[in-house]
């Protein structure tokens, strides 16, 4: 039996009913060891830089130093992944342009936490195979110089904050100010519009096939000539859609050849 790896785990908050809560679903799991409670932004710096651990659960409003100044100061060599809990979802933009892992809002129950856990320990498994775990500093320098398209969106449902990566999307669809987020047999409302969502999504992966269509290219199956010019595009879990003539140019110049 393989023997799963131990993850070394701070905790920095400074409410001690919230860190006492984190601790406790922490040791349900026999692979994560509590390095140390951290009640500050300035103190959870020093732990770091002295104990390297893999992954933090960071407050965001601390006294003194908070969480977002508390991880730019840390040096690229004890930057660990980062999961946010904070009673205030209005900094999700901020966390998603760090690239945190998850972001929980207080009051969390159980089941969010541990799917907030689990993705975690996934990422961090990927990354230690791939022997990436320093990421996040370089995704804190992006901060800086901005990625020039979205490579998650922030998803708000149910109460609660996530971030999607765009290359789990299948296809985008209108709905009204809104548009609709498919992602395998999930679907997510987002308050965005179709322009401006289409011109934050790399083109290379995102095509306009209609005016209220967007999908990824990397989910289509297959195209069938319709009428009038346009196209039946039918994705790889049975979806179909429709190619407008009208934006038919636009799938040409990414497949290198007219249709």
């Amino acid at each position: 039996m393989i023997q799963e790896k131990t993850i070394r785990v701070c905790i920095v908050d400074d409410e001690p009913i919230a860190c006492r809560r984190i601790q406790r679903l922490l040791k349900e799991d026999s692979s994560i060891e509590i390095l140390k409670i951290c009640s500050n932004g300035e103190q959870a710096a020093d732990t770091i830089k002295k104990l390297s651990p893999d992954m933090i659960f960071l407050d965001i409003q601390m006294p003194g130093m908070n969480g977002f100044e508390m991880l730019k100061s840390l040096p690229p060599e004890n930057m660990p992944h980062v999961i946010f809990v904070t009673a205030y979802d209005r900094y999700a933009i901020q966390a998603f342009e760090v690239h945190a892992l998850d972001y929980l809002l207080k009051p969390f129950d159980t089941e969010r936490f541990e799917e907030a856990l689990s993705r975690a320990k996934s990422q961090i498994d990927r990354d230690r195979s791939r022997n990436l775990n320093k990421g996040l500093y370089a995704l804190l320098e992006e901060m800086k110089t901005p990625p020039r398209y979205l490579e998650r969106l922030v998803i708000k449902a149910s109460g609660r904050v996530f971030f999607l990566k765009t290359d789990e999307i299948d296809w985008i669809e209108a709905q009204g100010k809104y548009v609709s987020i498919h992602s395998g047999k999930e679907e997510h409302l987002v308050r965005e519009g179709m322009n401006t969502l289409e011109n934050e999504l790399d083109p290379r992966k995102f095509v306009r096939i209609h005016k209220s269509t967007i999908v990824n290219i990397d989910r289509i199956d297959q195209l069938q000539a319709w009428f009038h010019g346009d196209y039946r595009v039918i994705l790889k879990n049975g979806t179909m859609l429709t190619l407008s003539r009208r934006y038919r140019q636009k799938l040409d110049e990414l497949l290198g050849k007219p249709l």
